[in-house]
């Protein structure tokens, strides 16, 4: 199989966000705006740009696999883990999905969460036309959000939220902060008042910890945040 020849500029990008590598996994530093995996509009997902990256890095004449054991929302940045063997692949899917992945993420909210810190718990539905999320009480369709958060400072306009995901619900911290008082930076959406400049919004995943699922062995990664983010 072939793949493209990315650029110098994107070659050099791609090697700089990533965050970790070995036989079986390959994990980077997504960006605002990226996709996972394909999807109908049709643009290039950061699965197979890594792969495009390790077949022109390894000189490989062949394919490449590259396996998504989870996702991140286009708009939202950071850690995103990428299998690179189905034996990976596989042994990942099953930790997502048993939460053998512990995930951190820090949130730019528009206002400072009170109280300071503590837990959600709230019922929510997926309006699939909308490709929105709502909060709703206990019914049919409807699945239990948890997650932990906890402010930790501000900016002159914005405040940093740090959220303990416990449960993996579509859209669940933009919905339960946006439902707090506390919307997102950037997320239109969910009740901010305004966009970025980039059209992602100020949520990222900073930090993931989880047991190798082939070495078994402890892995702790931390992503910075992007750029366009205000000086915290």
């Amino acid at each position: 199989m072939t793949y493209r020849q990315l650029t110098e500029g994107e070659y050099s990008d791609f090697a700089s966000r990533i965050l970790y590598e070995d036989n079986h996994l390959l994990i980077v530093n997504k960006l605002p705006g990226e996709i996972t995996q394909g999807d109908k509009t049709g643009d290039e997902c950061l699965a197979e740009s890594y792969k495009a990256f390790i077949a022109q890095r390894d000189s490989k004449p062949g394919q490449v696999f590259m396996g998504i054991p989870h996702r991140l929302d286009r708009p939202v940045s950071g850690i995103c883990i990428l299998a690179k063997t189905s034996k990976a692949l596989g042994r990942l899917g099953e930790m997502f999905k048993s939460s053998g992945v512990h995930k951190t993420y820090w949130a730019l909210c528009c206002q400072k969460p009170e109280p300071a810190e503590g837990l959600l718990e709230d019922w929510l539905i997926k309006n699939e036309p909308k490709n929105k999320s709502y909060i709703t009480t206990e019914r049919p369709g409807a699945k239990l959000a948890r997650l932990k958060y906890r402010y930790l400072r501000s900016t002159e306009s914005y405040h940093l939220v740090e959220v303990e995901l416990l449960t993996g619900r579509h859209h669940q911290i933009r919905c339960q902060l946006s439902h707090l008082g506390c919307p997102i930076k950037g997320d239109l959406k969910y009740g901010a008042p305004r966009s970025n400049p980039d059209g992602g919004i100020c949520l990222h995943a900073h930090e993931i910890r989880f047991e190798h699922p082939v070495k078994h062995t402890e892995i702790s990664v931390v992503a910075p945040v992007p750029d366009s983010w205000p000086k915290l």
